[in-house]
């Protein structure tokens, strides 16, 4: 059967000598001068002698999407002699030095249209994120806009259309992967080729052909790329390793039944003693916590546009924009004012009416991470890349500690004369929040950045402070020497972390959706109880917060769920979305829960008396 399959793949390929021939790298991976690094220019040097009408590079270019590891492929790339369209992948999405800021500067877009060939084939290509957290891949909501648009255009000029991205069209990889589908079967799409799995696969999106491809380096040991011979009626796929011959892999047809992908709208009612409002539905993302006072919500979008809305009418209040994707939650000052972390620094603007009353460029990197501001002060306390600040309300610089080795993305916590945060460098931090001067230094004895408390908001009591990380442990930790008390692996700990409004208890969502509960008071790990979310598996960051006797937590598909922590038990759960929920932000002075996600909607949950 093998032999029969390579001579049809070879008659096809030929009687199609007008065939559109593609080149695709995915997952390279390259850090500088690492075997990928010399091994995709040995790639590069071969597709310039293979008569390819096109280059795509479907994603994960890099490991941590540093600058200095994007600049290092660019160059490579560049000596590509052929027409190329470039794709992120999840590692420059998720871990990214310039907040995703460097690779649309370097490539000049996150997502691509081209026309390839005689025969007017166009191929497309869109960014999926995830957008630095971990989460399911999501396509934006100003992208699905953008491709609707131009895939018309694509067909009303005769095109057919060959569709690409970083991940599979399918559910567990992409959260709105049936708006994807449901989109793409409007038109006269051929085929959707994706990466990320290292692995080669052929499956169907709806009805439309899909093959997920290789990466640079297989656990065979084998370096290569995939080879795309698109004819009239179709795509024959090849495995290219450098220095070997191109072996047959797939062919699918170029037409095909669409299957109905539509699965029934996220649909609740309130639960009995709860509201629950729709506030606002954007036209892009939203990967911003909410700021929220007594007649707004602030937050950010991935257009880059900082937002305020009147919490009561859901009407726009003002808009601000500030040129890149906005990921850190706005903070809340004295005298009006509200700062916004951006890709280029602090925007300090008039709570009201938005009008910006300062700026203050960064010269390192971008603000992603979620400030708080000392209520004895109004002083703004607030990580950035490499570093950590205090600022006064009108912006200006109290102290800057500059001896971290990655950005700070998660809040810091105030308590007292301590300020504890984690920044992805390993490290958790204690400063004296007075002067800036470090008290203590931890890390869990893991040298990958990726494994460390970098996104994680601790829970501080008097005398301990407790993380959860992606290594799957629960760490106490001593206050005042940061010494490790004890560390926990009994659940599938990651980043989802929250405390009881007594102080009493600890709790954490756990990878197979749980929620545990733990005593913050007894000397060794003691767990009180555990409730099963019936989330399945979930890496949602999503901190945990407790209201009035009840616990909330978001989980990676949208679904906000409430726990009586007193029965220990299930009260209700929200189907809010399809998408990850951003944070969970309860208003001090209402009791009033608001929640984004990343479809860009934001909610509040309130109870009647509200």
């Amino acid at each position: 059967m093998k032999k029969i399959a390579v001579i049809v793949f070879a008659a096809a390929a030929a009687c199609c000598a007008s065939a559109q021939r593609i080149a695709v790298l995915s997952d390279i991976h390259v850090t500088p001068g690492n075997e990928n690094d010399r091994q995709l220019r040995r790639a590069v040097d071969e597709i310039n002698t293979g008569a390819f009408d096109y280059v795509v590079v479907n994603g994960d270019l890099s490991n941590e999407g540093s600058d200095a590891e994007l600049a290092n492929v660019k160059s490579i790339l560049d000596g590509i002699r052929l027409p190329i369209a470039v794709l992120p992948g999840n590692h420059e999405n998720n871990w990214s030095q310039s907040a995703t800021k460097t690779f649309v500067d370097t490539w000049g877009n996150d997502r691509f249209l081209r026309t390839v060939g005689p025969d007017s084939l166009t191929i497309v290509g869109i960014n999926c994120g995830p957008y630095m957290k971990m989460g399911d891949g999501h396509v934006k909501q100003e992208d699905l806009h953008w491709l609707r648009a131009e895939l018309q255009r694509a067909a009303d000029a005769g095109r057919r259309i060959l569709s690409f991205n970083h991940y599979p069209l399918r559910e567990g990889d992409l959260d709105n992967w049936q708006e994807y589908v449901a989109l793409l079967q409007q038109f006269p799409v051929i085929g959707h080729i994706n990466g990320h799995y290292h692995s080669w696969q052929e499956y169907r999106a709806g009805g439309i052909p899909a093959v997920m491809t290789r990466a640079l380096d297989m656990r065979d040991g084998t370096y290569g790329y995939a080879i795309l011979d698109i004819t009239p009626d179709w795509v024959h796929v090849y495995d290219k390793s450098v220095g070997a011959p191109a072996v047959p892999r797939f062919a699918f047809a170029t037409t095909h039944t669409n299957v109905d992908v539509a699965g029934a709208a996220p649909s609740w009612e309130a639960p009995e003693g709860f509201e629950v409002q729709k506030v606002w539905a954007d036209s892009a993302s939203v990967f911003t916590r909410v700021a929220v006072d007594a007649e707004r919500v602030y937050f950010g979008n991935s257009l880059g546009e900082a937002r305020a809305v009147d919490r009561h009418s859901g009407e726009l209040v003002w808009s601000v924009p500030t040129g890149a994707s906005l990921f850190g939650r706005p903070v809340l000052l004295p005298r009006n004012r509200v700062s916004i972390p951006t890709a280029t620094g602090l925007m300090i603007a008039d709570c009201r009416t938005g009008r910006v009353l300062k700026t203050l460029p960064s010269r390192e990197g971008p603000y992603v991470a979620d400030g708080i501001a000392d209520s004895a002060t109004g002083d703004l306390l607030t990580g950035g890349y490499k570093r950590f600040e205090r600022r006064r309300p009108d912006g200006r610089l109290r102290w800057s500690y500059d001896s971290l080795f990655n950005y700070c993305q998660a809040a810091p916590v105030l308590d007292g004369e301590d300020i504890i945060f984690g920044a992805w460098d390993t490290n958790l931090r204690c400063l004296d929040a007075r002067t800036g001067r470090l008290r203590w230094v931890w890390n869990n004895g893991k040298s990958a950045n990726m494994l460390g408390p970098g996104n994680v908001v601790p829970v501080v009591t008097p005398e301990r402070v407790y993380v959860v990380a992606p290594d799957r442990y629960m760490t106490a930790i001593d206050r005042r020497t940061g010494a490790t008390i004890w560390r926990d692996n009994s659940h599938r700990y990651r980043e989802s972390l929250g405390r009881s409004a007594d102080g009493t208890r600890v709790y954490a969502k756990t990878m197979d959706g749980e929620l545990v509960a733990v005593d913050a008071s007894a000397p060794d790990f003691r767990e009180l109880w555990t409730v099963d979310l019936g989330l399945g598996y979930d890496h949602a960051p999503c901190i945990v917060a407790e209201q009035d006797g009840v616990v909330y937590a978001g989980s990676r598909r949208g679904l906000l769920t409430a726990v009586d922590q007193q029965e220990r038990r299930v009260l209700w759960q929200l189907p809010l979305g399809v998408s990850e929920i951003n944070g969970i932000d309860v208003d001090p002075a209402t009791g009033s829960v608001f929640v984004s996600l990343i479809e860009g909607t934001v909610f509040r949950v309130s109870r009647p008396a509200d």
